[in-house]
This record gives structure tokens, sequence and C-alpha cells, in this order.
């Protein structure tokens, strides 16, 4: 019995993925065609849109309108920089007046 040696497996990179399944979808290429194209089987075509489709979806249901929550992280970092912020102008008042107060008293003289 004599069985034909097995072609190497051939990796597609995301991107090169993401091109076929564009085509695919604005109907330039058929899935023999991109198949054929990739040096794929036409079942790989098939698990590329279906992966596409799947993530295209998660990626939807997971946006939401209006601006993104912050996390608790960055929502406590924002806290903390907003006090450091009233603490820095506090003190840029203290000194201004302080300021007004010395060279209020040189004009005394």
């Amino acid at each position: 019995m004599t069985t034909t040696p097995r072609k190497p497996k051939r990796f597609l990179t995301a991107e090169q993925k993401y091109d076929l399944w564009v085509r695919m979808l604005t109907g330039q290429i058929s899935v023999a065609d991109a198949a054929a194209e990739a040096g794929v089987d036409r079942s790989v075509i098939t698990r590329i849109r279906a992966v596409a489709r799947d993530g295209a979806i998660a990626a939807l249901q997971a946006s939401k309108p209006g601006k993104p929550r912050q996390s608790r992280a960055e929502a406590g970092e924002t806290a903390q920089l907003r006090a450091e912020v009233a603490r820095l102008q506090a003190t840029i008042v203290e000194q201004a007046v302080e300021l007004a107060v010395l060279r209020g008293k040189s004009h005394w003289g």
C-alpha cells in the first residue's frame, strides 16, 4: 500500500486571514479561490470565516455606547491625581498671598 506524502501545514498570519476574510465578505473571492490562493484546505477558510464572525459579534456585544468605564485602579489613580491638583492649587494660592504681603511691606519702607 503506497501512501502519498502529506503536504506540510501552511500557517497563515493574522493579516493574511483578515485579508482573505474581507475579500470573501465583499464578494471579491470565493471560498474555493481563497483556499487555492492561500494553499490551504477549504475547511481552513470556513474556519477563518467562523472565527472572524464570532470575534466581530463578541467585540460588538462588548462595546457600549458612550464613554468607556474606568476600572477601579484607574478610578483610584484619577482620585489621587485630583487630590494632588487640589493640594497644588492651594499651595499656589498660599504662596501668592505671601508674595502679595511681602511686596506690600516693601512699599511701606
